[in-house]
């Protein structure tokens, strides 16, 4: 399969926090040749390379399966359905979107998020940032009865609908979930990459489960795999729309970029300087990023066991956390020369002086 209909699956199965069954499904299938697979009760999801030999360094390669999305809270005696987050979301980017509710036997059904329209707002309610609280999303039922007959219940999972578009003109790719299915694909292609090959270190990836409200499942993969170092990859919020440009440090299309700090890890300067000098010496372009705000499984792996160096590949998304984000294939390629050159780079005695 085509690295775009890669993306186009994996991206594009449904996969709120939680419910990660359709993604994992999806990596399955397209990365079995790769190596042995392995799951745990949390749905994260393990691949042991093939050529891994004992007695070497473990480095895991990370990226989560969940996607920010909602949750059914109850059903109104109208059909309507109040709902919940799962994960960050900013309330004005919600009303008026298509989304899947997804039934317990697996089906989908399309749903209009909706709210109070402006002709009925106050003054002061159109001034102010709309309310989850007073949203609802439109299944067309009529009743409650009506809405439990199409499969719909308290605490149905809602995904947001969208399907992944590629502009080959200018490389953009357009779609949900990039945070952090991007990092997903490019995981299963770095793996495709190194194939057959023998390496000084061994690889497993961890497709982590409920990143987006915790990083719950990278806690469990880092106790189960024990990594010697890890590379988390992400799909990073980009800074290009907003900022002034001498601010901009995750702009679509400059490549990968390697955070140095984000709220919630250091990341390790030694390991950093040698992800930084492998990109210069195979001319990759990558972006180097100060971050106040944010975190990535990154937190739960690097303190792990007794300490994992851990860095953040990040795959520059604009508008995260939406319905819709743009990504660049040149950067998610990127992102895959930079780690399989690592790999390649990789050994015992190199990750003894990080």
């Amino acid at each position: 399969m085509s690295q775009l209909s890669r993306i186009q699956r994996i991206c594009d199965a449904n996969g709120i926090s939680g419910f990660e069954d359709d993604v994992v499904r999806a990596i399955r299938d397209e990365a079995g040749t790769l190596g042995r697979f392995a799951e745990d009760s949390l749905r994260n999801l393990y691949l042991y390379r093939t050529e891994n030999q004992s007695d070497k360094p473990v480095v895991l390669l990370d990226a989560h399966t969940d996607e920010v999305g909602f949750m059914v809270k109850c059903i109104r005696p109208d059909g309507m359905l109040e709902f919940i987050p799962i994960g960050g979301w900013v309330s004005s980017n919600i009303p008026a979107h298509l989304v899947r509710v997804q039934t317990f036997d697996g089906k989908t059904i399309p749903g209009i998020v909706g709210s109070k329209p402006p002709h009925y707002q106050s003054e002061a309610e159109r001034k102010s940032a709309p309310d989850i609280a007073g949203m609802y999303i439109d299944i067309g039922a009529s009743n409650i009865e009506q809405a439990l007959q199409m499969g719909v219940d308290v605490a149905s999972p809602i995904i947001p609908e969208a399907k992944v578009i590629y502009n080959k003109e200018n490389g953009l790719l357009f779609g949900k979930a990039f945070d952090c299915r991007l990092g997903c694909t490019t995981i299963i292609d770095v793996l495709d990459a190194l194939k057959g090959k023998q390496l000084d270190v061994n690889l497993v990836a961890g497709f982590a489960s409920q990143e987006e409200v915790g990083c719950r499942g990278a806690q469990l993969t880092a106790r189960k795999v024990k990594p010697d170092v890890a590379i988390c990859f992400e799909g990073s919020p980009a800074d290009d729309t907003f900022l002034p440009a001498y601010q901009q440090q995750t702009i679509v299309g400059k490549g990968p970029m390697l955070r140095f700090i984000d709220s919630k890890m250091i990341t390790n300067p030694r390991f950093q300087k040698f992800a930084l000098d492998i990109a210069a010496r195979f001319d990759i372009p990558v972006q180097k990023g100060v971050r106040n705000g944010g975190a990535t499984n990154a937190s739960a792996l690097h303190l792990s066991e007794q300490g994992v160096p851990t860095i953040v590949i990040g795959i520059p998304v604009r508008y995260a956390h939406t319905h819709w984000g743009v990504s660049s294939l040149d950067d998610v390629q990127n992102s895959i020369r930079l780690a399989s050159a690592m790999l390649t780079e990789l050994n015992a005695q190199t990750i003894a002086t990080f």
